[in-house]
């Protein structure tokens, strides 16, 4: 069979789609996104509506494993556009209501009205970017909403029968205190919500926050703050019964993500939107980024691709690797034998040996995965699977 052949075999894959539109845009953020004000917002609803229509035809799927709404801020769409949105999304998109469709909120964005069109269209997931419970310092990190915003919004939520709700927490934000920090642990979990996210800041290129600590005027936690705010991160939520399954998430049993797990499973999905990425048969691909730029191609019925990679066996076993030890369980020895025909021991058994000396790795019930060491010197280890 060749390679084009195999390309278009039926593949089980999930879906991720991109609402690049945002109210307000936060002083942190890199991912791809425009003020909504003046953009051609029902255009480009359209035009997501008509690239998954066209990408079902190149790479064939049965039935969405997941599917996944993010951003920018999708609930900064009217309750119509929302509505367009996701009839449109259920017609093109065969998917059993069963599984996980989540969608991404701003607190305070959300209302009975648009809650109510989620529901009507199967949405049983919801995930809220919160970063802090601290006035002061969501004014500093650029976001427009307030910790009582937060509360407001989970009553609305409640009230619209949504039971499965995530948060998006951030830590080591300028002049963030281990105090301050313990705090917005304490009411995020106060709120009793089965699955929550917590990152750290990461001063990316091209936002406000990598050009000002250029300048010097950014006043951050030191590395060894970070990290005990990392590990006091997992003792509360351990201590609250959520567990962590994977570097940055914690969940009740049962309520991990079953999105992001395609990701760290490395596993297929489309990527719809601008500025998306998906991985379907042995393809990586990239759209254009730049609003107008992917409108432009899907006004001739052309796909909005930018970019296409040719993934070789050995780049995927890579991937599988950095991506798989993200996971707290880690890499099966016995699934990536069934995955890629080839014994885990005999490909990558050097560099885990040398890893396992190092105390970053160790070797338990048919898993290899992170020790305590290694889940704080990820990176690094990831890095020795990449030749």
């Amino acid at each position: 069979m060749t390679l084009s052949e195999k390309n278009q075999e039926i593949i089980r894959t999930s879906a991720y789609i991109h609402i690049p539109f945002c109210e307000h845009i936060c002083y942190y953020c890199d991912f791809n996104k425009v003020f909504l004000e003046g953009q051609p917002v029902d255009e480009y609803i359209q035009a997501l509506i008509k690239e998954i229509r066209l990408k079902k035809v190149k790479y064939p799927s049965d039935e969405a494993e997941t599917i996944y709404i993010g951003g920018g801020t999708p609930t900064s769409l009217s309750a119509k556009q929302l509505d367009v949105l996701l009839a449109g999304i259920r017609q093109e998109l065969p998917f059993d209501d069963r599984n996980e469709f989540t969608v991404e909120a701003n607190p305070g964005d959300l209302t009975a009205e648009k809650l109510a069109v989620l529901k009507n269209y199967g949405v049983n997931r919801l995930s809220m970017g919160v970063q802090s419970f601290d006035d002061r310092l969501l004014k500093k990190i650029g976001r427009k909403h307030s910790a009582q915003d937060v509360f407001d919004t989970m009553k609305v939520i409640d009230q619209a029968g949504f039971d499965n709700v995530s948060i998006d927490l951030i830590y080591a934000l300028p002049g963030q205190t281990i105090e301050n920090f313990e705090d917005t642990l304490q009411k995020a979990l106060a709120l009793d919500l089965p699955h929550y996210s917590l990152y750290s800041l990461i001063l990316e290129n091209k936002t406000m926050f990598n050009n000002w600590a250029r300048q010097g005027r950014l006043n951050l936690p030191t590395e060894d703050v970070e990290g005990d705010m990392f590990d006091l991160a997992a003792v509360y939520m351990e201590r609250a019964g959520r567990m962590k399954y994977e570097i940055s998430n914690f969940s009740l049993p049962g309520h991990e993500s079953q999105h992001n797990l395609i990701y760290w499973d490395n596993k297929h999905y489309y990527g719809f939107g601008a500025g998306a990425s998906g991985y379907v048969g042995n393809i990586r691909y990239r759209n254009h980024g730049p609003i107008q730029h992917y409108l432009q191609p899907l006004k001739e019925n052309k796909l909005p691709v930018i970019e296409v990679e040719e993934l070789t066996l050995k780049q995927k076993m890579e991937e599988e690797m950095f991506l798989g030890l993200r996971k707290v369980e880690g890499v099966s020895y016995r699934k990536f034998t069934e995955k890629y025909g080839c014994d885990l021991e005999d490909i990558y058994g050097e560099v885990i040996g040398r890893l396992v000396e190092s105390d970053l790795l160790k070797e338990l019930d048919g898993y290899i995965k992170l020790t305590d060491r290694g889940l704080i010197l990820g990176n690094e280890v990831f890095q020795q699977f990449i030749d």
